[in-house]
């Protein structure tokens, strides 16, 4: 028999037309929309600059930075078909935050959306906002302010697109999808085809002499820079029942997407690799110029090459920042469905059917880090504190068999639970490398969801007085 929780999942998901569910959100989101808005957050600028930093951190191997790429799609992967198993037998708008909430406690569901509130979305979301007019300074110079005056500008016209309902983001992300791999795959295509060198893929670092045990470690730094690449896999949970036939489109969108983009980076590094000879490779590096596309755009196509590039970054850029101010804003409409956030995050707009106060809120706090914080810090603390529930949201998978093993679950992870304690163990492995990397960063971001529990008792407590005031 069914347990209550488990017959109130399965009701929610079996309600509604193809048009709308009881919770009033609309399905308009394709199997080829939901590839659209994982591709459009995962492939942003990094394809463009970080495999330099890849480089480094193997020991300008080539051949161990391709396998660096793999293994970051490959952990990406693992993260995905959890969420994918989740997200099919849940398919409910808030994602990651709705499964920590049944897996655990709401408490730890809060800590996670209240994070991802202050600073995880909207970090991310004045991040790629200040970086897209900072790779146009190349062909339109900017000063400082200027750049930060148009990345407000950037922030404030898609949260009003967005504003006037999903269909209208989901459409500029497949647009936004399709013409930013345009210019990534002229180039890569080139480069595999016309490409002169032939590079050296041995897995033995240039840099100095090393064990066995320092070239694992070399990788799995490598695997961290490569995996701020592959961030915002875990998004389109957050927007599931937005999605047609979500048990069979979600976990198709995940898999085609990490999958895809795995391939792409693996052979865009690699086409580089075929243009660019290595010695230049080592003197663009050391010389702190780090978008080694462009250089070979340039040695392809000559100065237009170059001014493809910078327009492919731009659109790339632009397709992230959309999915992102898309997508975050539907966990702390979740939050506040719980009962653990502000009410009105928890109503959607009468017309358009988007959650417009956490929408609203969330341009308004990347404005003020747009203005106020240093973001390459703000970086580092979405990658660690991402790290962090992330592998709590892995091992869910687990406590979800136990808890509801007649929940239905038309997708499962392979290898079960083998592969759900592989990737926990991965993740934490990377956590424990990046607090010893950069112990300052960890803490801060260690101390971040601490002080949601503050927030967290707040809400607890004023609904604990509600519910009293109703009883009288």
């Amino acid at each position: 028999m069914l347990n209550r929780s488990e017959q109130l999942i399965n009701t929610m998901n079996s309600r509604g037309s193809t048009h709308s569910t009881d919770s009033g959100f609309k399905k308009e989101i394709s199997l080829f929309g939901g590839v659209s808005i994982l591709g459009g957050i995962m492939v942003g600028s990094g394809i463009f600059y970080l495999g330099s930093y890849v480089l480094m951190r193997t020991g300008m191997s080539l051949g161990l930075a391709l396998l660096s790429w793999i293994l970051g799609g490959l952990v990406s992967l693992l993260g995905g078909i959890c969420y994918a198993e989740l997200g099919a037998s849940d398919p409910r708008a808030g994602g990651m935050t709705v499964y920590l909430n049944k897996a655990y406690s709401p408490a730890v569901g809060f800590l996670n959306g209240f994070t991802s509130w202050l600073i995880g979305g909207p970090g991310s979301i004045a991040a790629i906002a200040i970086a897209l007019p900072s790779a146009l300074t190349a062909i339109i110079p900017m000063g400082e302010w200027t750049i930060k005056f148009v990345a407000i500008g950037l922030i404030i016209g898609l949260t009003i697109i967005n504003y006037f309902g999903v269909k209208f983001g989901s459409k500029l992300q497949n647009i936004s999808m399709i013409a930013k791999l345009i210019p990534i795959g002229i180039i890569m295509v080139l480069g595999l085809l016309f490409g002169e060198v032939s590079p050296d893929l041995s897995l033995i670092p240039k840099t100095a002499d090393v064990s066995f045990g320092s070239i694992i470690s070399m990788v799995a730094f490598a695997v961290i820079a490569s995996l701020w690449a592959y961030e915002g896999w875990t998004n389109l949970n957050t927007v599931a029942e937005e999605l047609k036939n979500p048990r069979k489109n979600l976990p198709l969108a995940i898999i085609i997407s990490i999958v895809s983009i795995t391939i792409l980076y693996t052979l865009f590094n690699y086409s580089i690799y075929r243009v660019i000879p290595f010695n230049e490779i080592e003197n663009l590096i050391a010389n702190n110029e780090y978008y080694l596309g462009s250089y070979a755009a340039e040695s392809l196509m000559g100065k237009s090459g170059s001014l493809l590039v910078i327009l492919g970054m731009v659109v790339s850029m632009f397709g992230a920042l959309n999915g992102c101010i898309l997508a975050f804003p539907r966990a702390y409409y979740a939050m506040s469905v719980e009962g653990h956030f502000f009410k009105s995050f928890g109503k959607l707009h009468p017309k358009y059917k988007v959650p417009y106060a956490p929408l609203i809120a969330q341009c308004l706090i990347s404005i003020v880090l747009v203005l106020f914080r240093n973001l390459n810090q703000l970086t580092s603390l979405v990658v660690f504190s991402g790290m962090l529930f992330n592998t709590l949201g892995v091992y869910a998978v687990i406590i979800y068999r136990k808890k509801f093993p007649n929940l239905k679950r038309p997708y499962k992870v392979a290898g079960y639970p083998i592969t759900i304690i592989l990737t926990t163990l991965i993740f934490i492995g990377l956590m424990i490398n990046t607090f010893i990397e950069d112990p300052q960063t960890s803490i801060i971001g260690l101390a971040i969801p601490a002080i949601g529990i503050l927030f967290y008792l707040y809400f607890s407590r004023q609904n604990k007085n509600e519910k009293q005031i109703l009883r009288r």
